[in-house]
């Protein structure tokens, strides 16, 4: 059993359960289940607020995944409160994405929710939770194949993300040589794992078509788009929400939608 405590998620500032080792998970949840990056432009800027953030050992970064509405880091204190690090990554960040898409308001819902990691093992479960989130989304098939992960900057110290990932800690767990460890580390991030932690919670899929249906139009209508336009940026965006408010199949949405599956796989891909 995963031996961890949640943090306080509620609005309330009751103060966060403090962790003895200094590791947290973080989760950053787009407001009402919407996106959060729009655009691996939008996922770059975050990279960028990370980078600059955590400047001066505020905390250290041993994993990360950016999905479209929400955020998986795996963190460790330096000289900084967690509380006051991930507000200056996300007041940087909602700066940005409020005035690039021209609004106003809040983006990620609520506080970010929290939860302490005290023992080595579970460092590597999370590790291994977080970089296989895109793959138990079915976006990608294995880890190594999403680009907006921490998995590859292990492997690939040229990968342009490495540069802000401190590696040391979790490789040091799996071998003190660098070799070894690493070949460790690539088998264990790719095998099946049931660990839980913390993770949006499952929408209830839409069960009957015709609701289904009338949600997408109302969809359409609120973008300003029709059911037969030519497929753009904006149609795949709506798409992607429309699979983050629904859990419906692949196969469900492209009939909705009036895609065809491998299409509308290519675009929750994307």
């Amino acid at each position: 059993m995963i031996n961890y405590t949640k943090g306080d998620e509620e609005m309330s500032r009751q103060q966060r359960i403090k962790s003895k080792s200094g590791y947290y998970h973080i989760m950053l949840r787009g407001n009402e289940r919407k996106n959060v990056f729009n655009d691996d432009d939008d996922k770059q800027q975050f990279i960028e607020a990370l980078k600059d953030k955590k400047q001066e050992s505020r905390f250290y970064l041993h994993a990360f995944c950016l999905m479209d509405n929400h955020i998986h880091l795996l963190i460790s204190e330096g000289t900084e409160d967690v509380t006051k690090a991930i507000k200056r990554i996300t007041v940087s960040y909602v700066y940005y994405f409020n005035k690039k898409y021209k609004r106003v308001g809040h983006l990620f819902q609520d506080r970010f929710k929290s939860e302490v990691i005290e023992q080595d093992s579970n460092i590597l479960c999370l590790a291994r939770y977080i970089h296989q989130n895109p793959v138990k989304a079915g976006i990608v098939q294995k880890a190594a194949d999403y680009r907006w992960s921490s998995y590859s900057g292990y492997l690939d110290r040229g990968n342009c993300l490495a540069k802000m990932l401190d590696v040391d800690i979790i490789l040091s767990l799996f071998s003190e040589e660098r070799e070894i460890a690493l070949k460790k580390y690539e088998k264990y991030m790719n095998e099946k794992s049931k660990e839980t932690f913390l993770d949006l919670e499952e929408a209830k899929e839409i069960v009957d078509e015709d609701v289904a249906r009338e949600l997408f139009q109302k969809m359409l209508i609120e973008h300003g788009l029709k059911a037969d336009e030519e497929n753009t940026r904006r149609t795949e965006l709506l798409i992607k929400e429309f699979r983050a408010k629904t859990n419906l199949p692949i196969r469900k949405i492209a009939v909705i939608v009036g895609l065809n599956k491998d299409k509308v796989h290519k675009i929750l891909k994307g």
